[in-house]
Parts: structure tokens; C-alpha cells; sequence
């Protein structure tokens, strides 16, 4: 073509980019690969090829990890681990800057082998992937060196299992491999089986860095490999991929006191309204959905547009579908690239193929011949029931709805099991900010979409996961606090067969929705001192009842829209209510347990409501120091509905010590009683009754711990579940918490001082983080 016709015709011209550099290396290794273990390659041994996606041409011979090799690779890094953490975070944050300079020497290698590798267009692999990558370890390396000052409590948590997915190979290795190592850790990481070669190739880069043999192991192989790691001797497991295969790691690790983060799927909304910059929406939807051909758990893979300029935004979105380019990912004028491989084209096909609902649009374009490609789509007219508009795909596909209100926006939005990330586009921020806080979603972008960075926390919520990537946040699943536990016993209840201390018959109920409920099983149980008197009796609550307190908390859900000063006033009430109260308070607690703690418990129990008092408004969230003309605002949300098992050591204090702070942050509460010693806890319902606390905020049951753990634990209405008790349910509750998903923090039979002050820890349990992506300027 002469400049006269491109200028006619405004076509693109091919720009390939050469491959050579990176088959180089590859031959230079024999195209034959190990595992990278104690800072060096293993022998070469079975395992499996890896295809070049664009063509199906071979580029590799991986091996695939073994028993042995993991067993070798976990000995490695707990080795390693005493002297990669006592060298200091000064000193660990030289070698994660010697990585992150060394990603930008070869950047270019790193770019075109993912192309080669992943098939995602080699624009999006150098402007994208690796920068992203380097700015983790770059920043990693100043949270290394900061750590001693900033985070003087924290310590590592040891050897961490990492298992990466195959749509970002370099990008999620580093926003794994970068905090856990700047904390202290080691790891053991397998990348994905289609997209291991970047992972080698920064496996080859730690050994130019002089990185500490046994710091960073690379383990190859299937999913096999995976679940090794994760029943390994590690201390912390960090997976991201599908929500399937992370409830069954959930499952997999409970009750072995291992930490766990998930970063799962997701079917985020991309929100229009009518007021919105309708071409600049366009633009952000190409991005949204056809960004890395949609193979991205926070792709906006669900439109939904408003009705009044629905079939306009329909016309404009088809017409630029169909000027998008597919083919060569090495072609840096090509749009979209190919699937990762056969098998994920077989399953893109196969969900679009049987949808019968809509309309469906295939972008009419050129498309390859051979190779793992797939035509953008997008299919309009469904309704929210419809599967495509709840199941993700995982690829370049667009299903849309439309919407009237804002109102009912926000209702389809949220109306999917998963919680990653959403978008909204209008031109009234008044609009947007108000429509971003209700949004179920750890991410929201305004008027932008696919906005990433290290200082800015990533991960979501529901069956999207829980923990974060990135920021300060992100460095809390990569730590622990220095305290020393010690094995939690079992109490039992005292038994006896002496006569009631009070002649009047107070058989205390149950507490639900501001209200005294009878138990539904019509059991109640005897309530012992330690020399046998009998103290009164208590009702045995069932799983009705647990579902009877989940709703009456759900249904209090406007108390999380409460302002952080009224919820503060209401706290301080309570303290002064218990306070009048507390010599009566004392005389149960010493009745009960036989000890001389009552009054101090008593005392401390309402300095933890003041304490949660002062927070309640104080507990405030962030803006981060993001490369972006705008604003990136991390918002402290509540965490929703939260059952609770209380400490049975502590009657009264282990009970104020979790509810006050899930209540000053703005939660509804199910707590379980001690077990043994119930009484202070149903005594605290007649504080409440008094304190202005609306109904079903706090809901008090009584009875084993052991009947209650699991109905709470897999009650999908429930958002988290906290469990104090000296009863080891740890395993269990941990196990049923699979099912949605739910944020959990159990004590693994270990004992908690309740007497010092735990509020920060509670506090952040009690919240979620929600980063609001603000870009501004004309």
C-alpha cells in the first residue's frame, strides 16, 4: 500500500514483531524444561508440551512435578525461609529491586515469549503485563524496606504455596511472588499448566539477581501439581483461578491452620446510563470484554444498559465489534488474539451454542484460518435468569440487558453469585459515586474499565473470593502478628443437682430481631455453679432458629447505611447501660466460671465498647498514590452478616470483644453464647432492649457450640463466620464455609488473651475493602 490508500482506506498495515529473540532462548535451554528448585534446574524429565496457541506449533517440553519434587521444593523453602527473614527488610528489598530492573532489561523478552506463550496480542503483553509486572516487584521492594517501621508487629508467615491461572502467566506470578517474598516468606509456586514459560524465564532472572537459593521454586504440571502444594507442609496458600476448583481448595485446607486467599472468577456488570459519553463507553466496553479475548475474571462480561438508549448503544457497539482486528497476536496492529488452548475454545463454544435466548452478533470480520481463535460476540436481549447472564464464560462473549432506573441497575447488578468488579459510565459523578458504594464488588472503575496497580488493592467478594492483591491490604495475607498462643481446652459446663439460686423461674431465651424467642427445639438446659447450684436454664437453639437469626440480621441490613457517628453513639449507650449494671454482671460471671474475674471482665468489656465507640467513625479508609490523572479510593465497607461462636473462657468479654467492633463498622451480628457459661450473654439482651440497638442487628443464641457451628457456617445468607470457642470446629466450619465462600477466622484450638486489646484485628476482619477507580480531567 502507498500512503495515498491509508490514507483512503485508514486500513492497518501488519507490524510483527519477531519471535526470534524468544525462540532463541528457548533453544538455548533445549526447548526441554525442569522445575526451578533451590535455585537451580532440575534435569529435564516426562511431562508435556506447550503450544503456541495462534498456530499449535510446539515451543517447549515441560516436565511434570512429582511427590518427590514438591516434597524437595517445600524442604527448600523452609529452609531458606529463617535466613530470607532475619536478613531484614532492607535487605530483601534490594533483591526484589535487582528483579524488578531486571523484568525491565528484559522486557521485551518477557512481552513477546507470553505472546508466544498465552496468544494475547503482543500490545497487551508490552504495555500491559510486564510493566504491570515490574511496578509490583519495584513496590514491593519499598514495602520490604518499610517493613521494620510500618509494620513493627507483623512477621512472616513462612513457606507459601502459590498456584497462578494460565490468562496473566507473568502478572499474577508477581503479584504473588512480590509481597510474599518482601515479607519474608518463601515460595513454592506452580504456574499454569498451558502458560509455565514466563514463569521459567523469571526463574532464570532470579539467578541473575543473586536471589538466595530456596527463596522462589517453579514447579510445572497439571492441576495434579496443585493440589500436592496445597496438602504440603506450607503455611499459607494463594491461588487464583476458577471458583470451582477454590472451594474445593477451601474444603482441602480446613481446620490445618494453613492462611488461604482466592482470587476467583467473576461476571462483573459494565453499568451505562443515559447521560454517559456513549462513544467513550464503547471504547471502555472493548476494553471490558475483549481485552485478553475475555479471559479475564474481571472482564465486563455483562452489559447493562438503559432501556432509553439501549438500541443506540447496541448500533455503536456493533458497528465498532465489527472493526476490531483478530489474528497474529504478534501483529501489534491486532486487537484480539486466541484462546489459550482447544480445550477452553471447545468450552466458549459450546455455552454460546446452547443459549437459544437473544440475539446473538459475531463481529463480521476476517477470521485466521487454524489456530485457537474466536469471533468477538455480544448477545443482547436476555433476561438476568438466563445462563449466560450468570455463568462465566471466559471469553471474548458480551451478554447485555437492559435497565430503567438506577434503582433496578443496581439490583441486576448485584444480582449474580460472583463479586470482583463493576463499571459505571455517566457523565454525572453525583450518579456514579452514589451507585459505586452499592455495588457487591471489590473493584468499581468510573467511566474506565481494567485499571490496575500495585499500590491498589485487587480481589473481591461472595464466590469471587476474599483477600486482597496489592497495596497495603494486600501484605496482611502474607503475614502474622508476633504473639505467642498456646492450645485452647475444651470447658465443659459444670454439672450438679443443687436447688435454683433465684426461686423465681427465669429460663433466659433466645434473642432474634429485638426480640425473646423460645427455642425452636423446646429443649432447655440446666445451667450449673461450680459447686452445683443450679443458676437457671437456657434454651438448646436448632437450626431453625440459626435460620430464624440469619434473616432477622439480613433484614437490619440498614444499619450498614448508618453513619460511623450514630453507630458510635449507640455503643456508648450500651457501655453506659452494662456500666449501671455492673456489679450484677460480675456476680453472674463469678457464679458462673468460680472465679474472682467478674469485675475486671465487666470493666473491660465496656472499655471494649468505648473502645469500638471511638472507632466506629475513626476507622477510615484511603486514597492510593496510583499512576492515574484521578483518584483510587479504598473504601472500608462493612462485612455484611457475621455469625459469631464466643470465646467460652471470657462469658462476657470474648462476646464484647467480636460484637462491639462488628457493630462500630456497621455489620449485623448472630452470636452463639459461651457454651458453657451463657448466662452474662442472655443477661445482655436486656442492655440491649434499653440501648436504642434496632432489631435484628444483634441476635443471641444459646447451646452447643458443635450444633451450631455447621448450620451457621453454610448458611449461604451469611457473609462471614468468626469462631472463638473451645470447642475445636475449626475443620468444620472452615469446610461448610465452601459453599458461598464466606470470609472465616477460626482460632484452630488456640487460646486468646482476652484481656489485651484486640480491636485492630478485629476491625479488619470486620471490614471489606472496596477500591473506587476515579479518573478526572477533560
Amino acid at each position: 500500500m502507498n500512503v495515498k490508500e491509508i490514507f483512503e482506506t485508514m486500513d492497518y498495515g501488519p507490524a510483527p514483531e519477531s519471535a526470534a529473540e524468544a525462540l532463541t532462548w528457548l533453544v538455548d535451554q533445549g526447548s526441554r524444561f525442569g522445575h526451578f528448585i533451590n535455585g537451580e534446574f532440575t534435569a529435564p524429565a516426562d511431562g508435556f508440551d506447550s503450544k503456541n496457541p495462534a498456530t499449535g506449533e510446539v515451543l517447549a517440553t515441560l516436565s511434570q512435578a512429582t511427590q518427590d519434587d514438591v516434597d524437595t521444593a517445600v524442604a527448600a523453602a523452609r529452609t531458606a525461609q529463617p535466613k530470607w527473614e532475619k536478613l531484614g527488610g532492607p535487605g530483601r528489598a534490594k533483591y526484589l529491586y535487582a528483579l524488578a530492573r531486571l523484568l525491565q532489561k528484559h522486557s521485551r523478552l518477557f512481552a513477546v515469549l507470553e505472546t508466544l506463550d498465552n496468544g494475547k496480542p503482543i500490545r497487551e503483553s508490552r504495555d500491559i503485563d510486564i510493566p504491570l509486572a515490574q511496578r509490583h516487584f519495584s513496590y514491593h521492594a519499598g514495602m520490604a524496606q518499610l517493613m521494620e517501621s510500618e509494620l513493627p508487629d507483623a512477621q512472616a508467615l513462612g513457606v507459601c504455596g502459590q498456584i497462578i491461572p494460565w490468562n496473566f502467566p507473568l502478572l499474577m506470578l508477581a503479584w504473588k511472588v512480590a509481597p510474599a517474598i518482601a515479607m519474608g516468606n518463601t515460595v513454592v509456586l506452580k504456574p499454569a499448566e498451558y502458560t509455565s514459560l514466563t514463569a521459567l524465564l523469571f526463574a532464570d532472572i532470579c539467578r541473575q539477581a543473586g536471589l538466595p537459593k530456596g527463596v522462589v521454586n517453579i514447579l510445572t504440571g497439571d492441576g495434579a501439581v496443585g493440589e500436592m502444594i496445597t496438602t504440603a507442609e506450607v503455611d499459607k496458600i494463594a491461588f487464583t483461578g476458577s471458583t470451582s476448583v477454590g472451594k474445593r481448595i477451601r474444603q482441602a485446607t480446613a481446620g490445618s491452620g494453613k492462611a488461604l486467599t482466592l482470587e476467583l472468577g467473576g461476571k462483573s456488570p459494565y453499568i451505562v446510563f443515559d447521560d454517559a459519553d456513549l462513544d467513550s463507553a464503547v471504547e471502555g466496553l472493548v476494553d471490558a470484554i475483549w481485552f485478553n479475548q475475555g479471559q479475564v475474571c474481571c472482564a465486563g462480561s455483562r452489559l447493562l444498559v438503559q432501556e432509553s438508549i439501549a438500541e443506540r448503544f447496541h448500533a455503536k457497539l456493533r458497528a465498532r465489534m465489527d472493526k476490531l482486528r483478530i489474528g497474529n497476536p504478534l501483529d501489534k496492529c491486532i486487537d484480539v488474539g486466541a484462546v489459550v488452548d482447544p480445550i477452553q475454545l471447545n468450552t466458549i463454544q459450546g455455552l454460546v451454542a446452547a443459549n437459544t435466548a437473544g440475539t446473538t452478533h459475531h463481529a463480521q470480520i476476517p477470521m485466521p484460518k487454524g489456530g485457537c481463535f474466536y469471533p468477538p460476540t455480544l448477545i443482547e436481549g436476555l433476561a438476568p435468569s438466563d445462563t449466560l447472564m450468570q455463568e462465566e464464560i471466559f471469553g471474548p462473549v458480551l451478554v447485555s440487558c437492559t435497565f430503567r432506573t438506577p434503582a433496578e441497575a443496581v439490583e441486576l447488578a448485584n444480582n449474580t453469585r460472583y463479586g470482583l468488579a463493576a463499571t459505571v459510565w455517566s457523565e454525572n459523578i453525583n450518579l456514579a459515586l452514589d451507585i459505586a458504594p452499592k455495588l457487591v464488588a471489590g473493584v468499581v472503575w468510573i467511566n474506565g474499565t481494567n485499571m490496575f496497580d500495585a499500590a491498589a488493592g485487587f480481589g473481591g467478594k461472595r464466590e469471587s473470593g476474599f483477600g486482597r492483591e496489592g497495596g497495603w491490604e494486600g501484605l496482611a495475607a502474607y503475614t502474622k502478628t508476633k504473639v505467642k498462643s498456646k492450645q485452647l481446652n475444651q470447658i465443659a459446663p459444670f454439672s450438679g443437682a443443687g436447688a435454683p439460686t433465684d426461686p423465681l423461674d427465669r429460663t433466659a431465651k433466645l434473642y432474634i430481631g429485638g426480640k425473646q424467642a423460645r427455642p425452636d427445639s423446646g429443649y432447655s438446659r440446666n445451667v450449673y455453679g461450680p459447686k452445683g447450684a443450679l443458676l437457671g436454664q437456657v434454651g438448646l437453639a436448632n437450626r431453625k432458629d440459626v435460620r430464624n437469626a440469619v434473616e432477622a440480621a439480613v433484614g437490619a441490613r440498614a444499619w450498614s447505611k448508618t453513619t460511623g457517628h450514630l453507630r458510635a453513639q449507640i455503643l456508648y449507650y450500651i457501655a453506659e447501660n452494662l456500666s449501671a449494671r455492673a456489679d450484677e454482671f460480675a456476680n453472674r460471671i463469678n457464679a458462673m466460671t468460680g472465679k474472682a474475674q467478674g469485675a475486671d471482665e465487666v470493666e473491660t468489656s465496656i472499655q471494649r465498647l468505648f473502645t469500638a465507640a471511638a472507632w466506629a467513625d475513626k476507622y477510615d479508609g484511603q486514597v492510593h498514590g496510583v499512576p492515574l490523572r484521578g483518584v483510587a479510593l479504598a473504601m472500608k465497607e462493612p462485612t455484611g452478616t457475621i455469625g459469631i461462636l464466643s470465646a467460652d473462657e471470657a462469658p462476657l468479654l470474648g462476646f464484647m470483644s467480636a460484637m462491639a467492633p462488628a457493630l462500630a463498622m456497621g455489620n449485623r451480628v448472630v452470636i452463639a453464647a459461651s457454651d458453657p457459661y451463657p448466662l452474662a450473654a442472655t443477661d445482655f439482651y436486656q442492655v440491649l432492649e434499653t440501648s436504642d440497638v434496632p432489631a435484628g442487628v444483634v441476635n443471641i443464641l444459646t447451646g452447643s457450640h458443635a450444633e451450631m457451628a455447621t448450620p451457621l457456617a453454610s448458611h449461604l445468607n451469611l457473609d462471614a463466620i468468626w469462631s472463638f470457642s473451645s470447642t475445636d470446629l475449626s475443620a468444620d466450619i472452615e469446610a461448610a464455609s465452601a459453599g458461598n465462600l464466606k470470609r472465616s477466622w477460626v482460632n484452630n484450638n488456640q487460646a486468646m488473651d482476652w484481656m489485651s486489646d484486640h480491636s485492630k484485628r478485629f476491625l479488619q476482619e470486620a471490614v471489606e475493602i472496596k477500591n473506587i477507580w476515579v479518573p478526572y480531567g477533560e
